[in-house]
Parts: C-alpha cells; sequence; structure tokens
C-alpha cells in the first residue's frame, strides 16, 4: 500500500497522475444511523493527481479526503451522495444569506459585538398564566444602580445585544408575576418578551406624535421597546375564540370588576393595560438600570435617565427651560453610550495560501472539533491527512496567460481574520473548470456570524472574480449532497444548483431532480431531465424500492426563517472519514478487453501498457490474468476511459 503524498509531495512526479486501486470499500456510514457497514464505495489512492484529471474525477461522482480518492456506488449504498454545484455567475443569494452578509457587516462596522451567551441573560420559560389581577394604570418608573444590575443579572455583560437580552428576560419575569394561576380552563402559553434598539428613524416618528398629543417626555432619550402586551392579548383572544362559553375562575382584571362577565373582560383587555400593569410590576420588582419604563400605547418603553427628578425614583416629569434641553441632550448622549458597546471598525482579510501544516490554522481545527463536533481526540496526525496532504500537482499562474488563475491550480487554505485573529479556514481545491470546497472550520465562539454560510458566499465571488482572469473558471461545487440526511439539504439553497446524475454523468437542475429523490434514495436524475420518450417512466433504483420507504422526517428550514441554521452548516464540504473495510468486495464486472488494454501499468518501476504486458514479462497463468482483469475493468468503469487510459495504475 503506498504512503501518503505530503502537502507537498504531490508536486513529484508532474505531467502524470499515479494511482494506486483499493477496490470496493465497505465503511460504516456517517450520515444516517445505521449499525452497520452500509456504505459502499470505490476507492483509490493518488500519489500524484494532475488537476484537469482531479476536475474530470468530480465530474463522474469522486470526492477526496487528503490523498484518499472514494466514490460512492449510488444504487448499493444506504445514503446516495451526488455532487453538486452552481454556475457562480447565476447565484442568487436568497433573503436569509443577505441576511448573513449584512451580519458580518454590521459586526465589522462595530455595530454588533460578539454574543458571549450568559445563562443569567436567557429568557425565562414561555409557559405562563393569567390570573394577578389588574391595578389602575401607572406610569411609575423604577431603577436600581446600572453596576449593580449588570453585576446582579449580567456578570458577563459586554455590549448591547446581551443587555437587551437581559432585559427581556426581566420583562419576561414580571409577566410571571403578573400572570399566575390558569385560565380559559388550561395553561395558556405565552410569546416570550423580545427587546430591541429604537432606530432613529422610529424615534423621529414617535417624537411627532409626542408633540401632537403634548406629553411630557424626552423622545430622544428613548432607547429600548418591546411589544410584548400586543401578542399577550393577541394570544388570550384567539384562546377566547376557541373556548367561548367556558365557565372562567381566575381572569386578568381589577377587583371592581369581579362581579362581572370575565370571559367580557378578557375580550376587552387592551395592549396599553397590559403594559401598564407590567410598568408597575417591574417597579415593584426593581428590576431596571438607569432607565424609566413607560407604557405608550401598548409598548413598554424605555428611556435613558437624563435629570434629578428620574434619578429620585420620582413619576412627575419636571419641565426644562430651553438652556436645560442641551444640557439634558447632552448627558442623554452620554448615558446611551455607556449603555452601549463603543463602536470599533473590524478589519476582515482573506488570504489564500497553498496547502500546508500551520500550528496556527491547527488550533482552530482543535477547538473547532471538539466543541463544535464534540470530537474527544483531535490528533495532528489525522488532521494532516484530512486537510494538508493533498495529491494535486500545484500547476503555478503564467505571466500573460489566461488558462490559469493568478493563484494557480491546486490544493490551498483560505484563511479568514478579523483584526489578524483567525476565524475560519476554507480547505478547497482550485481546478480548471471550478473552486471545490473541501472543508470548513470556524471559531465556535463567532458562531452568530454563520461563518459557514459567509465563506461559501465568499468563495462563490471568489469564482466569480478569478473568472476575469481564468474564463474556463466558472462553477462553485459544494461536495455531497444527500437527500436523505437532513444536513446536507441545505446545499439546494444555493440557487440554482445542479445534481450530477450517477449513470449518464449528466447535470440535472435541482428543481427537475427533487421530485424523483422525494420518491427514491436512489435515482437516475437524467432520465427525468431529458424526457426524450414521454412514455418512458423515470427508470428508479436503490436499497429500497419501496415507494413508502423512509428517506427523511425532518424538513431543513427554508432561506426565509429566521433560526440560525450553523447546525447545518457544519455539514457543509465534510467528507466522510476513511475507514478500513473488511475484506474488499471481489465480484467480477463484464467488460470488453478493449477497455482495458490501454491501461498503464506501473510494476516495479516500469511502465507498460495492459495489452503489452506479456510481451513484456513473459507468459502469465490465465487465473492470475483473470483477477488482473476483473480488477481493471472495475477500475475503468468507475474512473471512465479517458481517465484510464491516462492515469498510471500502480500495483503494489
Amino acid at each position: 500500500m503506498a504512503d501518503g503524498a505530503s502537502s507537498s509531495g504531490g508536486r513529484g512526479g508532474a505531467g502524470e497522475s499515479v494511482v494506486v486501486d483499493y477496490g470496493r470499500r465497505r465503511t460504516i456510514c456517517g450520515y444516517c444511523r445505521s449499525s452497520g457497514p452500509t456504505s459502499i464505495s470505490h476507492g483509490l489512492w493518488a500519489n500524484s493527481l494532475k488537476a484537469d484529471d482531479y476536475q474530470v474525477l468530480l465530474d463522474r461522482g469522486w470526492r477526496r479526503s487528503g490523498c484518499f480518492l472514494y466514490k460512492p456506488e449510488m444504487e448499493r449504498t444506504c445514503c446516495p451522495s451526488y455532487t453538486i454545484r452552481l454556475k457562480a455567475n447565476e447565484f442568487s443569494c436568497s433573503k436569509e444569506q443577505g441576511r448573513v452578509l449584512k451580519r458580518m457587516q454590521r459586526f465589522l462596522d462595530g455595530e454588533l459585538d460578539p454574543q458571549v451567551g450568559s445563562p443569567q441573560c436567557k429568557a425565562s420559560p414561555t409557559k405562563r398564566s393569567l390570573s394577578e389581577p389588574m391595578n389602575s394604570p401607572t406610569s411609575k418608573v423604577s431603577k436600581v444602580s446600572a453596576n449593580e444590575f449588570r453585576a446582579a443579572t449580567c456578570p458577563n455583560f459586554l455590549k448591547e445585544d446581551e443587555f437587551t437580552s437581559c432585559l427581556s428576560s426581566k420583562i419576561n419575569e414580571a409577566i410571571d408575576a403578573c400572570f399566575q394561576g390558569g385560565i380559559l380552563g388550561s395553561h395558556l402559553q405565552l410569546p416570550k418578551a423580545v427587546v430591541k434598539t429604537v432606530k432613529p428613524q422610529v424615534k423621529k416618528k414617535v417624537g411627532e406624535a409626542v408633540q401632537e398629543k403634548k406629553v411630557q417626555n424626552t423622545v430622544q432619550d428613548l432607547v429600548y421597546t418591546c411589544n410584548v402586551s400586543f401578542q399577550i392579548v393577541a394570544t388570550v383572544r384567539r384562546a377566547l375564540a376557541k373556548e367561548k362559553g367556558t365557565n372562567q375562575t381566575e381572569v386578568l382584571a381589577d377587583p371592581k370588576e369581579k362581579g362581572t362577565n370575565q370571559t367580557e373582560v378578557l375580550a376587552d383587555l387592551s395592549p396599553n393595560y397590559v403594559a401598564e400593569k407590567l410598568a408597575m410590576t417591574m417597579e415593584r420588582l426593581g428590576e431596571l438600570a438607569d432607565f424609566e419604563v413607560k407604557a405608550c400605547n401598548g409598548h413598554l418603553n424605555f428611556y435613558s435617565a437624563t435629570n434629578q427628578a428620574t434619578q429620585n425614583h420620582s413619576s412627575t416629569y419636571v419641565p426644562t427651560q430651553a438652556s436645560d434641553k442641551a444640557s439634558s441632550s447632552k448627558q442623554s448622549s452620554v448615558n446611551r453610550n455607556n449603555a452601549r458597546h463603543p463602536q470599533k471598525r473590524r478589519k476582515l482579510e482573506i488570504r489564500m495560501s497553498i496547502s500546508h501544516f500551520d500550528s496556527e490554522e491547527f488550533a482552530l481545527y482543535q477547538k473547532y472539533q471538539t466543541k463544535v463536533h464534540k470530537d474527544k481526540i483531535v490528533t495532528e496526525s489525522s488532521y494532516r491527512r484530512f486537510l494538508v496532504d493533498t495529491p494535486i500537482v500545484f500547476v503555478p499562474p503564467k505571466s500573460g496567460d489566461n488558462t490559469v488563475p493568478p493563484c494557480g491550480f491546486g490544493s490551498f487554505h483560505q484563511q479568514y481574520r478579523i483584526d489578524g485573529k483567525l476565524v475560519a479556514v476554507g480547505v478547497v481545491d482550485i481546478l480548471p473548470k471550478c473552486l471545490s470546497s473541501k472543508y470548513l472550520f470556524w471559531d465556535p465562539d463567532l458562531a452568530f456570524l454563520s461563518l459557514g454560510k459567509y465563506t461559501a458566499l465568499k468563495e462563490i465571488d471568489w469564482v466569480k472574480t478569478a473568472q476575469e482572469h481564468c474564463p474556463s473558471l466558472q462553477y462553485y461545487y459544494l461536495g455531497f449532497y444527500i437527500h436523505s440526511c437532513n444536513k446536507m439539504r441545505y446545499k439546494a439553497a444555493y440557487r440554482p444548483s445542479e445534481l450530477l446524475c450517477p449513470v449518464r454523468y449528466e447535470w440535472v437542475r435541482y428543481d427537475l431532480a427533487k421530485p424523483l429523490l422525494d420518491r427514491s434514495l436512489y435515482s437516475v436524475l437524467s432520465d427525468f431531465a431529458t424526457m426524450q420518450d414521454e412514455m418512458h417512466q423515470p427508470q428508479i433504483f436503490g436499497p429500497n424500492n419501496d415507494s413508502s420507504a423512509k428517506i427523511d422526517h425532518f424538513e431543513s428550514p427554508s432561506d426565509e426563517d429566521e433560526e440560525d441554521l450553523n447546525d447545518y452548516e457544519t455539514g457543509m464540504m465534510v467528507d466522510e472519514q476513511i475507514t478500513h473495510s473488511e475484506k474488499a468486495d471481489t465480484t467480477e464486472d463484464s467488460s470488453s478487453i478493449n477497455d482495458i488494454e490501454n491501461i498503464i501499468l506501473d510494476l516495479n518501476d516500469s511502465r507498460v501498457k495492459y495489452k503489452d504486458l506479456q510481451q513484456v514479462f513473459g507468459p502469465i497463468e490465465r487465473r492470475h490474468l483473470n483477477a488482473l482483469e476483473g480488477q481493471l475493468s472495475r477500475y475503468a468503469k468507475a474512473v471512465g476511459k479517458e481517465l484510464s487510459d491516462r492515469m498510471v495504475y500502480s500495483i503494489t
């Protein structure tokens, strides 16, 4: 068995591809919960591999893990894996992908800080009920020292996003304290409060409304707001509609209303009434920090404290003179700056380097594998074999040559650095027609940035730019798409994508292929796409021919979902780990001698075509020739006659 090529070892033997045939391999599937070795693939070990040869292999369903090349035998494996790609210039960015780009830009602009996930700042449970009588409306405010608040509730307080999470949690606690007991004969689930920062344009509108109503309030001091009162009322009314006529035991009402029809009381419940009750409850609990909270048209508004009256917990507004307004505005600005993390612009750098071992990258890989994939042991040797070693022969760029991109062809590590710190590494292969994404690892502390999606979008942009220098380089290959694996379905969100037909090796639009994949794990996709004979039904094969066979019980969240898809991003560009098989499958494949006669064999450092084998080495026993012919036939079928005639087949 050949030794693995190092990151630079693949550059030896320039001008030819040399492979060792592993034959059929049985491995434990890494995508489903199968207990047995149900993943079957053809394996090759590449001592060296030309970039254009690997491009042809990709277009026949092959994939590499280090120097090991493998091609799933689709009709026999448990989780058929389809090569997926998209044409970069035709890529259409979805709304969710656009949000990822905007989120990163906000982070780089200093408007979004790392989310440290303090357990004290997490919201309360959503299961709540209504019962406590509500007193008359109040506009009282509650405040405690900002330092006391942060020390008691958010010891890891660093930024505005975390602070709004704390405020949301405190509103939820007020809801729990305010709405206890039962209602409508059951426990009514209420929505969680979400506190949002008030944008300048919103302040302007509120200011106009305040001026019209002549309400004494400093709109410029408005920092945060929450509309949970509207959501609570809507939830109660929906419940009333479902359980109309049910006897009510306890309701949200004033004591004087206890004798009234309580269903009517609930039906007349208003957002402003709920907001006023929450403001009063928060005052009683003493939950705020240097802020006034007031109910305003059903909203809970949080104002920065700006004068001595509010510092003394007074609910009475003291009019200010014109000279005081400037001072108040200035003080308000100071308070807002204290409440928010100061803006600091960050610098993002993307560096492309030829695949080689880097200790900083390995440290990040260890952190990623242990925290995201829960690996207990991550060794340097396994990292080298998987992500550093490559058989692809490096092709340097040539001045004035538009057939090679500026970086050349080969295997590369694309580093993403923010203010000099390494935050992500994309392992990619640059080939004559594409950028093939192999693997990505990133800093788990920055999971909120969806680095998996962000780097994929940047790689697509890279292809667009590279095409200007190398017109043939047009595609972005995302690895394998597995319709039966929920974590791999997200790849279809990069539109318009294409899947490779496993029989004819034609590219089929995903939207045409999906109906077939919904019916069977394995399908001849080009049958559906070509439709040459309307009477000819699509050929569908697979380990489960029963149409009711389980494909997948889960659907990946759509592009429009607000849910963070980081869990789905971790499957991107992940190759199956090499698992030594049991005894290789030696079933012979029927093939014409013409398919194998020009295969170049490497025997004892001598190169000879199979058809000349006996002329060079003398007579060979028929049983040995039969075994070799069977092995070469399977190899020629797997790589195609074009490659089998030009790659060197090493016999060890």
